[in-house]
């Protein structure tokens, strides 16, 4: 249960969790009070819209290395990711990627250098 998981990987699942807890808190008071979500991300002022544009700019970055680096490493179901990442949040899905990448970096090393992906790591 415990193969391959580092502490780096366990650092990045914890602040997944902590992701996906403090975005849905607050998606979810906007629904129950039945909030335009969309609206008030875009029409609350220049603070709110940098922020947004700030988070939407690092989330399609993010969304680019998640693709290209799980094409790098061998590792399956990138577009999950992506897809998760506009289900629930960013802030949840990168960290998740980022834990699952430290595992098969972990993984790819243990077998050492006879895999294409362990040779491009050194």
């Amino acid at each position: 249960m415990t193969r391959n998981w580092t502490p780096l990987a366990v650092v990045y699942l914890v602040l997944a969790v902590a992701g996906l807890v403090g975005t849905w808190t607050y998606n979810i008071i906007a629904i129950s009070e039945g909030n335009d979500f969309i609206g008030d991300l875009v029409s609350s002022g220049p603070a709110v819209s940098s922020i947004t544009t700030d988070l939407l700019v690092v989330a399609i970055a993010g969304s680019v290395l998640i693709a290209v680096e799980s094409r790098r490493l061998g590792m399956r179901f990138a577009w999950a990711y992506i897809l998760g990442s506009a289900l629930t949040a960013f802030a949840f899905t990168f960290p998740l990627w980022l834990a699952m990448r430290e595992r098969r970096l972990t993984a790819l090393k243990a077998e050492g250098p006879a895999t294409d992906a362990a040779a491009q790591l050194e």
